[in-house]
């Protein structure tokens, strides 16, 4: 008899695989993300139904049914959406230029310069993994939205710091900038010390937002204790990212990092991250710019001529970032808070503590499928 495939999120328990295998053939069992795959006859739609009513099932889906529109993602790809990146600027390398130029703009807050750099390589990486579209890797490191335009805004040096002045001043060059460039989405893989909504870049984040900008902001690699979400991703309206993937793992100076992702709530009881997504061992573009220092180079894991491997929430940012670039081009009209609800509609429950997980991984596929206005 011709079988067909379930995919079931549950609880993974001996005490469910027990009642389970009972019913049907357990093909897969995949804790790290709480799913089972299922096998039962086609023609049983009943057992469905019994496997649906066992305690601690969340969903059952169909496998073909999730094939089908994983394919319907590739009609999105973040055209004529552009991302602000504001870090440490950006390597105009050929996932960002070929077949076409999507660096759309530059401006340097901490040198001063006119042609687009990356003297640190954090900066081109990010921009990467929202926008990169694998060009030198055969489409294998494509990132979120590769067919966004970007700008790139400078606030931090060669060593990856900076200062709230040049930070504020980026922030208000994007909002000043946002028809020019159509710019809709900003990232920030940036952090500072919780003062509280006071804090003059929670201000100017929310002031981005209001202004019809979605602000993607990374929650910090400060983990695992609570109140460890940096500013401005204490704010109540930007988009704040943790990592999903942060269980004894290694950063790129290979110390060991044991749940890294900032915690909430904050100092002002805001549950903080609203959203995760992976942050561990991100492949995306390196910076050949010559101003990249041979110190901070040799400190990268290079994984080929043109790309690096790098972790924390500073990746997690721009993936999520990405998405937003993606709804935002089926969904035009689409306001900041909207896009914030379908991605907390969308989210896939890790089953962790909101001030963990917020709303859970993200789930883009879902998030393409969910309907605006729902």
């Amino acid at each position: 008899m011709e079988k067909i495939q379930l995919i079931v999120e549950a609880k993974v328990c001996e005490a469910f695989e027990e009642k389970i295998s009972q019913m049907c053939r357990i093909k897969y069992k995949l804790p790290t993300i709480g799913l089972y795959v299922l096998e039962i006859p086609s023609t049983s739609g009943a057992e469905v139904d019994n496997i649906k009513a066992i305690e601690g099932v969340r969903s059952v889906r169909s496998d073909a049914r999730i094939t089908a529109q994983s394919s319907s993602l590739h009609e999105y790809t973040g055209a004529g959406v552009t991302i602000a990146i504001l870090d440490t600027g950006i390597y105009p390398c050929a996932d960002l230029m070929q077949p076409g130029r999507r660096v759309l703009g530059f401006v340097d807050f901490v040198n001063g310069k006119n042609r687009p750099y990356d003297d640190n390589a954090h900066g081109t990486h990010v921009a990467c993994i929202a926008a990169g579209n694998g060009y030198q890797s055969g489409g294998q490191y494509r990132g979120v939205a590769p067919e966004a335009g970007v700008v790139a805004i400078k606030i931090l040096d060669e060593q990856g710091r900076g200062n709230t002045a040049d930070a504020l001043a980026g922030i208000e060059w994007i909002v000043n900038n946002q028809r020019r460039y159509n710019i809709r989405v900003a990232n920030l893989s940036i952090g500072t010390e919780d003062t509280g909504s006071s804090d003059p870049l929670v201000r100017a984040v929310e002031a981005a937002w209001d202004a019809g900008i979605v602000v993607c902001v990374a929650a910090g690699n400060n983990g695992p204790a609570a109140k460890t979400v940096t500013s401005p991703g204490i704010s109540r309206k930007a988009i704040t990212v943790g990592a999903s993937d942060d269980f004894n793992q290694a950063d790129i100076w290979g110390n060991s990092l044991v749940n890294f992702s900032g915690r909430g709530p904050t100092s002002e009881c805001i549950k903080k991250p609203d959203i995760l997504a992976p942050g561990h061992d991100i492949i995306s573009c390196l910076s050949k710019s010559p101003e990249l220092c041979a110190k901070r180079a040799a400190k990268l894991r290079v994984v080929s001529d043109n790309y690096v491997k790098m972790s924390g929430t500073s990746m997690s940012s721009p993936a999520v970032a990405g998405a937003a670039a993606l709804l935002l081009q089926k969904y035009p009209k689409l306001c900041p808070d909207e896009v914030k609800l379908m991605l907390k509609k969308s989210a896939r429950n890790m089953g962790q503590p909101a001030n963990r997980q917020g709303w859970g991984e993200i789930d883009i596929v879902k998030l393409m499928e969910t309907e605006a206005g729902i």
